[in-house]
């Protein structure tokens, strides 16, 4: 499996695995022990991992949103809680998440993931992606299945970091990529209808264009990877992805 066969297999499942704790019950409740609604929890707890940003600095790494949506994600829950804390609290719940959803794959599956997960991260400029920056300031743990977990979430920020790159490569608003993308993201995303773009042959060319420089740039990533590596990485995507499918009773 050559590196854009490889991008071409995970991207999905990876977007799915790296958010798949954001709304989940458990996360929810952890939230609400700081007095924090769901929405809240995951934007300071998404955008803390950039120390106490700004309104600017988070829209920025937050492209796909409206500045209408940084309210309820982040100036609220700022009033509540310090970002840093707030960060640091919503990784605590993604490892929770994964001890409970992946407790039935092999450790040793977890570890190559992992392994394989952050060797990529590791090739990475930094300063270009800056929610992978911020989550590159937290240790790899040492448990097999947080150190996987964290991988997947570096690597989902990875492709959001490259994907915004791209569409602004091809001129394409935040409002047109949410709207192309996913019509019902684009109402969670803060847009309304008074947002909503003209679906014309001319943007869809340009998001298809945009897609296909985001898979040729996540591919030069993985190029770091050895055949097995790619290997572990792709088995490990699709344990993960069985199990947030089928969670253990």
């Amino acid at each position: 499996m050559n590196s854009s066969e490889l991008e071409t297999t995970v991207a999905g499942p990876i977007q799915l695995i790296g958010m798949s704790y954001y709304f989940d019950p458990q996360t929810a409740a952890h939230g609400q022990e700081h007095g924090l609604n769901m929405f809240e929890f995951y934007g300071i707890g998404r955008a803390g991992v950039l120390g106490d940003p700004s309104v600017a600095d988070i829209q920025d790494a937050f492209w796909f949103f409206h500045e209408r949506a940084i309210t309820g994600l982040w100036t609220s829950a700022r009033a509540k809680i310090e970002p840093v804390t707030g960060a640091n609290e919503h990784l605590q719940a993604a490892f929770n998440y994964a001890d409970r959803v992946f407790a039935n794959i092999d450790e040793a599956t977890l570890r190559a993931f992992a392994d394989a997960a952050h060797k990529v991260i590791a090739g990475v400029p930094s300063g270009l992606y800056a929610l992978v920056d911020g989550y590159r300031n937290f240790p790899v743990p040492s448990n097999a299945t947080h150190a996987a977990y964290l991988g997947s979430i570096l690597l989902r920020e990875l492709r959001g970091g490259v994907h915004i790159h791209a569409t602004r490569e091809f001129s394409i608003a935040p409002n047109e990529a949410c709207f192309i993308a996913n019509e019902t993201i684009f109402k969670l995303h803060g847009y309304n209808d008074d947002d909503t773009p003209e679906r014309t042959h001319d943007l869809e060319s340009r998001m298809a264009n945009a897609e296909g420089l985001t898979t040729t740039m996540m591919a030069s990533y993985l190029d770091v990877l050895s055949d097995d590596e790619c290997s572990a990485l792709a088995t490990g995507v699709a344990a993960m992805n069985s199990a947030i499918a089928n969670p253990p009773a």
